[in-house]
Protein backbone atom coordinates (compact mmCIF):
# COMPACT_ATOMS: atom_id res chain seq x y z
CA UNK A 1 0.00 0.00 0.00
CA UNK A 2 1.30 3.43 -0.96
CA UNK A 3 1.60 6.21 1.58
CA UNK A 4 -0.02 9.59 1.09
CA UNK A 5 3.45 11.14 0.72
CA UNK A 6 4.33 8.71 -2.07
CA UNK A 7 1.09 9.43 -3.93
CA UNK A 8 1.58 13.18 -3.50
CA UNK A 9 5.21 13.06 -4.68
CA UNK A 10 4.55 10.93 -7.76
CA UNK A 11 1.48 12.97 -8.74
CA UNK A 12 3.50 16.18 -8.42
CA UNK A 13 5.96 14.92 -11.04
CA UNK A 14 3.31 15.39 -13.70
CA UNK A 15 4.16 19.10 -13.48
CA UNK A 16 7.36 20.60 -14.87
CA UNK A 17 8.11 22.76 -11.82
CA UNK A 18 8.18 19.70 -9.56
CA UNK A 19 10.22 17.67 -12.04
CA UNK A 20 12.78 20.46 -11.93
CA UNK A 21 12.56 20.77 -8.14
CA UNK A 22 13.07 17.06 -7.47
CA UNK A 23 15.17 16.35 -10.59
CA UNK A 24 12.95 13.37 -11.36
CA UNK A 25 10.36 12.27 -13.92
CA UNK A 26 7.88 9.42 -14.29
CA UNK A 27 7.74 6.65 -16.87
CA UNK A 28 4.96 4.12 -17.25
CA UNK A 29 4.49 0.78 -18.99
CA UNK A 30 6.47 -2.46 -19.04
CA UNK A 31 8.53 -1.76 -22.17
CA UNK A 32 9.45 1.79 -21.23
CA UNK A 33 10.32 0.96 -17.62
CA UNK A 34 12.46 -2.05 -18.53
CA UNK A 35 14.26 -0.03 -21.22
CA UNK A 36 15.10 2.62 -18.61
CA UNK A 37 16.22 -0.05 -16.12
CA UNK A 38 18.81 -1.16 -18.66
CA UNK A 39 20.01 2.36 -19.48
CA UNK A 40 22.27 4.99 -17.88
CA UNK A 41 19.23 6.44 -16.10
CA UNK A 42 19.01 5.79 -12.35
CA UNK A 43 15.65 4.51 -11.10
CA UNK A 44 14.62 5.99 -7.75
CA UNK A 45 11.73 3.59 -7.28
CA UNK A 46 9.33 1.25 -9.05
CA UNK A 47 5.64 1.13 -8.22
CA UNK A 48 3.92 -1.95 -9.60
CA UNK A 49 1.29 -4.62 -9.20
CA UNK A 50 2.27 -7.83 -7.42
CA UNK A 51 1.98 -9.70 -10.75
CA UNK A 52 4.46 -7.38 -12.45
CA UNK A 53 6.87 -7.57 -9.53
CA UNK A 54 6.85 -11.38 -9.49
CA UNK A 55 7.35 -11.57 -13.27
CA UNK A 56 10.31 -9.15 -13.18
CA UNK A 57 11.78 -9.90 -9.77
CA UNK A 58 15.17 -11.07 -11.02
CA UNK A 59 15.76 -7.89 -13.04
CA UNK A 60 14.65 -5.67 -10.17
CA UNK A 61 16.97 -7.46 -7.77
CA UNK A 62 19.85 -7.34 -10.25
CA UNK A 63 19.49 -3.55 -10.58
CA UNK A 64 18.96 -3.12 -6.82
CA UNK A 65 15.96 -0.84 -7.31
CA UNK A 66 13.49 -0.07 -4.50
CA UNK A 67 10.11 -1.62 -5.37
CA UNK A 68 6.72 -0.74 -3.92
CA UNK A 69 3.69 -2.93 -4.49
CA UNK A 70 0.52 -1.13 -5.52
CA UNK A 71 -2.87 -2.41 -4.46
CA UNK A 72 -5.82 -2.57 -6.89
CA UNK A 73 -6.97 0.98 -7.58
CA UNK A 74 -3.78 2.70 -6.44
CA UNK A 75 -2.33 3.07 -9.92
CA UNK A 76 -5.27 5.28 -10.85
CA UNK A 77 -4.11 7.73 -8.18
CA UNK A 78 -0.57 8.12 -9.51
CA UNK A 79 -0.77 7.50 -13.26
CA UNK A 80 -0.53 10.22 -15.92
CA UNK A 81 -2.14 7.90 -18.47
CA UNK A 82 -5.80 7.55 -19.39
CA UNK A 83 -5.48 3.81 -18.78
CA UNK A 84 -3.06 2.88 -15.98
CA UNK A 85 -0.31 0.38 -16.68
CA UNK A 86 0.84 -2.24 -14.15
CA UNK A 87 4.13 -0.43 -13.52
CA UNK A 88 5.38 3.13 -12.99
CA UNK A 89 8.97 4.22 -12.38
CA UNK A 90 10.28 7.38 -10.77
CA UNK A 91 13.49 8.16 -12.64
CA UNK A 92 16.36 10.52 -11.87
CA UNK A 93 17.08 13.17 -14.49
CA UNK A 94 20.71 12.49 -15.25
CA UNK A 95 23.31 14.66 -17.01
CA UNK A 96 23.22 14.57 -20.81
CA UNK A 97 25.19 12.02 -22.75
CA UNK A 98 28.47 13.06 -24.40
CA UNK A 99 28.28 10.76 -27.45
CA UNK A 100 27.43 13.72 -29.67
CA UNK A 101 30.92 15.23 -29.61
CA UNK A 102 34.43 13.90 -30.03
CA UNK A 103 37.47 14.68 -27.90
CA UNK A 104 38.06 18.13 -29.46
CA UNK A 105 34.44 19.23 -29.10
CA UNK A 106 33.43 18.68 -32.73
CA UNK A 107 30.09 17.10 -33.54
CA UNK A 108 30.14 13.56 -34.82
CA UNK A 109 27.96 11.84 -37.39
CA UNK A 110 24.44 12.91 -38.22
CA UNK A 111 22.45 14.95 -35.70
CA UNK A 112 19.00 16.51 -35.47
CA UNK A 113 18.24 20.04 -34.32
CA UNK A 114 14.66 20.89 -33.39
CA UNK A 115 13.47 24.49 -33.59
CA UNK A 116 10.41 25.20 -31.42
CA UNK A 117 8.76 21.76 -31.55
CA UNK A 118 5.84 22.22 -29.17
CA UNK A 119 3.74 19.08 -29.54
CA UNK A 120 4.71 16.33 -27.03
CA UNK A 121 3.66 13.55 -29.40
CA UNK A 122 5.80 14.95 -32.19
CA UNK A 123 8.77 15.38 -29.89
CA UNK A 124 8.58 11.85 -28.54
CA UNK A 125 8.08 10.39 -32.01
CA UNK A 126 11.07 12.31 -33.39
CA UNK A 127 13.27 10.88 -30.62
CA UNK A 128 12.01 7.41 -31.54
CA UNK A 129 12.79 8.12 -35.21
CA UNK A 130 16.29 9.30 -34.24
CA UNK A 131 16.82 6.02 -32.42
CA UNK A 132 15.68 3.97 -35.42
CA UNK A 133 17.91 5.78 -37.91
CA UNK A 134 20.99 5.96 -35.71
CA UNK A 135 20.99 9.72 -35.25
CA UNK A 136 23.84 10.69 -32.93
CA UNK A 137 21.96 13.27 -30.84
CA UNK A 138 18.92 15.53 -30.84
CA UNK A 139 19.52 19.21 -30.00
CA UNK A 140 16.46 21.22 -28.92
CA UNK A 141 15.83 24.94 -28.72
CA UNK A 142 14.70 26.30 -25.37
CA UNK A 143 11.18 26.79 -26.72
CA UNK A 144 10.71 23.09 -27.47
CA UNK A 145 8.42 21.04 -25.25
CA UNK A 146 10.28 19.63 -22.23
CA UNK A 147 11.87 16.21 -22.75
CA UNK A 148 10.56 14.81 -19.45
CA UNK A 149 6.94 15.78 -20.03
CA UNK A 150 5.05 12.48 -19.45
CA UNK A 151 3.52 12.60 -22.93
CA UNK A 152 6.94 13.03 -24.52
CA UNK A 153 8.43 10.21 -22.44
CA UNK A 154 5.61 7.83 -23.41
CA UNK A 155 5.79 8.74 -27.10
CA UNK A 156 9.49 7.81 -27.25
CA UNK A 157 8.52 4.18 -26.57
CA UNK A 158 11.81 3.64 -24.74
CA UNK A 159 14.09 5.54 -27.13
CA UNK A 160 14.64 8.16 -24.44
CA UNK A 161 16.91 5.54 -22.84
CA UNK A 162 19.27 5.54 -25.84
CA UNK A 163 19.16 8.88 -27.67
CA UNK A 164 21.01 11.91 -26.22
CA UNK A 165 18.58 14.84 -26.17
CA UNK A 166 20.24 18.16 -25.37
CA UNK A 167 18.48 21.47 -24.77
CA UNK A 168 20.66 24.38 -25.85
CA UNK A 169 20.86 27.70 -27.66
CA UNK A 170 20.61 26.48 -31.26
CA UNK A 171 21.85 29.75 -32.73
CA UNK A 172 25.07 29.46 -30.72
CA UNK A 173 25.43 25.78 -31.63
CA UNK A 174 24.92 26.36 -35.35
CA UNK A 175 27.16 29.44 -35.39
CA UNK A 176 29.94 27.46 -33.74
CA UNK A 177 29.65 24.46 -36.01
CA UNK A 178 29.22 26.28 -39.30
CA UNK A 179 32.18 28.50 -38.43
CA UNK A 180 34.57 25.79 -37.31
CA UNK A 181 33.53 22.74 -39.31
CA UNK A 182 33.47 23.54 -43.02
CA UNK A 183 32.71 19.93 -43.88
CA UNK A 184 29.80 19.76 -41.47
CA UNK A 185 26.71 21.02 -43.33
CA UNK A 186 23.48 22.27 -41.78
CA UNK A 187 20.49 20.93 -43.70
CA UNK A 188 17.24 22.84 -43.21
CA UNK A 189 13.79 21.44 -43.98
CA UNK A 190 11.72 23.99 -45.92
CA UNK A 191 8.67 24.10 -48.15
CA UNK A 192 10.93 25.15 -50.99
CA UNK A 193 14.55 24.48 -51.95
CA UNK A 194 16.37 21.54 -53.47
CA UNK A 195 14.34 18.36 -53.59
CA UNK A 196 15.37 15.80 -51.00
CA UNK A 197 15.51 13.20 -53.77
CA UNK A 198 17.68 15.17 -56.18
CA UNK A 199 20.87 15.69 -54.20
CA UNK A 200 23.73 13.82 -52.64
CA UNK A 201 23.32 13.61 -48.89
CA UNK A 202 26.11 12.96 -46.41
CA UNK A 203 26.37 10.94 -43.22
CA UNK A 204 27.68 14.01 -41.37
CA UNK A 205 25.85 17.18 -40.49
CA UNK A 206 22.87 18.67 -38.69
CA UNK A 207 19.30 18.27 -39.94
CA UNK A 208 17.25 21.26 -38.75
CA UNK A 209 13.51 20.71 -38.32
CA UNK A 210 11.24 23.68 -37.69
CA UNK A 211 7.99 24.34 -35.83
CA UNK A 212 4.93 22.36 -36.93
CA UNK A 213 3.15 25.43 -38.31
CA UNK A 214 5.77 28.19 -38.67
CA UNK A 215 8.80 26.28 -39.90
CA UNK A 216 12.39 27.30 -39.18
CA UNK A 217 12.80 30.71 -37.56
CA UNK A 218 14.71 33.43 -39.48
CA UNK A 219 17.28 33.50 -36.66
CA UNK A 220 18.30 29.93 -37.47
CA UNK A 221 17.62 29.96 -41.21
CA UNK A 222 20.73 32.07 -41.77
CA UNK A 223 22.90 29.17 -40.58
CA UNK A 224 21.43 26.68 -43.07
CA UNK A 225 23.98 25.73 -45.70
CA UNK A 226 21.73 23.39 -47.69
CA UNK A 227 17.97 23.79 -48.00
CA UNK A 228 15.95 20.66 -48.61
CA UNK A 229 12.28 20.01 -49.12
CA UNK A 230 10.06 16.99 -49.57
CA UNK A 231 8.21 17.40 -52.88
CA UNK A 232 4.48 16.80 -52.93
CA UNK A 233 3.08 14.39 -55.50
CA UNK A 234 -0.55 14.98 -54.63
CA UNK A 235 -2.87 16.98 -56.83
CA UNK A 236 -6.59 17.42 -57.09
CA UNK A 237 -9.17 20.01 -58.01
CA UNK A 238 -9.67 20.66 -54.31
CA UNK A 239 -5.96 21.34 -53.73
CA UNK A 240 -3.44 19.42 -51.59
CA UNK A 241 -1.96 19.33 -48.11
CA UNK A 242 -0.02 22.47 -47.24
CA UNK A 243 2.67 20.71 -45.20
CA UNK A 244 3.66 17.54 -43.38
CA UNK A 245 3.58 16.81 -39.67
CA UNK A 246 7.03 17.52 -38.19
CA UNK A 247 7.65 13.94 -37.09
CA UNK A 248 6.49 12.52 -40.43
CA UNK A 249 8.80 14.90 -42.29
CA UNK A 250 11.68 13.95 -39.98
CA UNK A 251 11.14 10.25 -40.70
CA UNK A 252 11.12 10.78 -44.47
CA UNK A 253 14.26 12.94 -44.36
CA UNK A 254 16.20 10.57 -42.09
CA UNK A 255 15.22 7.59 -44.23
CA UNK A 256 16.54 9.32 -47.34
CA UNK A 257 19.80 10.27 -45.65
CA UNK A 258 20.37 6.65 -44.66
CA UNK A 259 19.24 5.29 -48.05
CA UNK A 260 21.94 7.38 -49.70
CA UNK A 261 24.59 5.34 -47.87
CA UNK A 262 23.49 1.98 -49.30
Amino acid sequence: MLSQNQVKHISALRLKKFREEFNQFIAEGHKLVTELMNSPFAIAGIYASSEWIMANLSLVREKNIPVFETLPGEMERITALATPSPVLAVVEIRPVYDQAVDSNGSLKGLNLALDDIRDPGNMGTIIRIADWFGIRAVFCSGSCVELFNPKVVQATMGSIARVPVISCNLAELLALKTGSQDDYPVYGAFLEGDSLYAQTLTDRGIILIGNESRGITPELERFVTRKIYIPSFGSSAAGKAESLNASVATAIICAEFRRNKF
